[in-house]
């Protein structure tokens, strides 16, 4: 028999079924097909990778059930609060065995919502739906489940927060393994370690690179041997139990110089700033602003197209979404700042980055990362 390992209590899977059946009365319809990893994993507790497409189905009544392949029903069954897991076999058709169960429950002629943005829901398997269920009516099912993750339960928080240290505590591993001689690969290969023994995930480590110019910061991990004068960007993403925090710092080969040294100074403390400004009640464009402006007017930037925040919550491994931008701080954003929300705030100038995990609490922001926010050096180990 296999081991029950619950990300969450019942009561909180149940209260986010609720919430869905709340949205599907507000939509008039009698069963919600969800097969965004992200979606799919948050509602039943277990989500997998496609390499044959699964769902989890939601009716007005009864028990939600999930469709997977038979080899993975033994890891659905130990993290997933359902009990009514449904196999197929690897030749079976999952969107005909999918038709069957909702005939077979009396909902195939029914009022049904699928997510339209699912990277799940391709054109080709929306056509097969259809013509699986020809007498059903399919509505879109909306932002809804990523609107509803926006607001963090406790319990969610303090996977973020052992995410977050565990962060802080790969980061120290990382600047020490960074060196002349070394590679990008020895410093990824120390905070995937860290990562492990610390309690995350078993998962992607991050962007780790080297340059000496601006824009290396999302580039390639290399195996080429770090040089005096480089900067090495380091942004750590563990998870744990799927919650992801993240943590950007820069370290220089050998002695950073003055002007490497003010500037890092400088977006530390822009950055302070605009995460003072978290208050909840805040508009999230003048959240933005503080940073923005704060950066063109330091002359540290000669253009400013990306956004200074985003999401941060549940990433599954294997989505296709390297960032949630559910929310995100830009010039745009006409949203407000809610309680219990996490975010990733990052900022970058001349090679140098910084970055933290803030979450906003009713009395206003908190960084859940704490490592240092200084320039890292060589030369200081």
């Amino acid at each position: 028999m296999t081991n029950v390992d619950l990300s969450f209590t019942i009561e909180e899977y149940q209260s986010r079924l609720l919430k869905v059946r709340q949205h599907m009365h507000a939509l008039n319809v009698d069963a919600v097909i969800i097969d965004e990893i992200e979606a799919m994993t948050w509602l039943s507790g277990y989500g997998v990778e496609e390499t044959l497409w699964r769902c989890c189905c939601v009716l007005k009544e009864g028990e939600p059930f999930l469709l997977v392949r038979d080899l993975d029903i033994a890891p659905a069954r130990e993290r997933s609060w359902l009990s009514e897991i449904i196999g197929f076999l690897d030749w079976d058709e999952p969107v005909d065995v999918l038709a069957q169960e909702l005939r077979k429950r009396g909902v195939g002629a029914a009022r049904i919502a699928v997510d339209f943005d699912s990277h799940s829901m391709t054109l080709a398997r929306f056509d097969r739906i259809k013509k699986a269920l020809p007498d059903a009516d399919f509505v879109d099912l909306g932002k809804f489940t990523w609107e509803t993750r926006l607001v963090k339960s406790p319990a969610e928080i303090s996977y973020l927060q052992k995410a977050a240290d565990v962060a802080d505590q790969a980061m120290v591993r990382a600047v020490k393994a960074v060196r002349v001689g070394a590679t990008e690969r020895d410093v990824s290969a120390a905070a995937a370690a860290a990562y492990l023994e610390f309690g995350a995930d078993d998962a992607y480590v991050g962007p780790v690179t080297s340059g000496t110019g601006w824009d290396f910061l999302h580039g390639h991990t290399h195996s080429h041997s770090l040089e005096p004068g480089a900067i090495v960007h380091v942004e750590l993403i563990p998870a744990v139990r799927g919650y992801t925090s993240r943590l950007m710092r820069s370290v220089v080969i050998g002695e950073a110089t003055p002007e490497q040294t003010k500037v890092a100074s400088t977006l530390a403390a822009l950055q302070d700033r605009q995460i003072a400004a978290m208050l909840p009640g805040a508009k999230a464009r003048d959240v933005d602003a503080v940073l923005r402006e704060g950066i063109i007017a330091h002359s540290l930037r000669e253009s400013f197209n990306n956004i200074t925040g985003y999401t941060l919550g549940l990433w599954p491994p294997c989505t296709q979404r390297a960032s949630d931008f559910t929310r995100t701080f830009n010039p745009a954003a006409d949203w407000v700042v809610q309680p219990n929300t996490v975010f990733h705030m990052y900022v970058s100038a001349e090679g140098l980055a910084f970055s933290e995990t803030v979450l906003v609490t009713e009395s206003g922001p908190r960084r859940l990362t704490r490592t240092p926010r200084v320039l890292y050096s060589t030369q200081d180990s």
